[in-house]
């Protein structure tokens, strides 16, 4: 059981996958200091009833938990906009464009493992289920 799971760790794209989790919420944390700091105080000056909080307005005048925020949700908007534009550019489209060139033959894809190396890796797969 140990060995499979060492097997599963070690391939190539659970650790690709680990990579991209920690780049990806590195990346977040950028963009979300970018709007918070720069687009935020642009949308607030636009300003609302309340200019001390930004674009919205208060529900109760008196009640400051009223306050409907609407340069919070623009700047969540144009943060996930950025964050979507950079996973396309950088991601989506290099992938497609390889799985294109593969499948019109340009480039060659992952090798496959033969008929034979499938039924060695069963057979041993049986060996250790049945010497347990």
């Amino acid at each position: 059981m140990l060995k499979g799971f060492k097997d599963f760790l070690m391939r190539g794209n659970v650790i690709d996958l680990a990579v991209a989790v920690i780049i990806g919420a590195a990346f977040t944390t950028i963009v979300t200091s970018f709007t918070d700091g720069l687009v935020k105080p642009l949308i607030n000056s636009i300003g609302g009833s309340d200019a001390a909080q930004g674009l919205g307005f208060r529900i109760l005048g008196d009640n400051p938990s009223t306050f409907m925020d609407f340069g919070a949700v623009i700047n969540a908007a144009v943060n996930f906009a950025i964050v979507a534009a950079i996973v396309y550019f950088v991601i989506v489209l290099p992938v497609k464009h390889i799985q294109e060139r593969r499948k019109r033959g340009q480039e060659a894809g992952p090798a496959e493992p033969t008929d034979v190396e499938l039924l060695i890796e069963i057979r041993d797969l049986l060996r250790q289920q049945q010497s347990r």
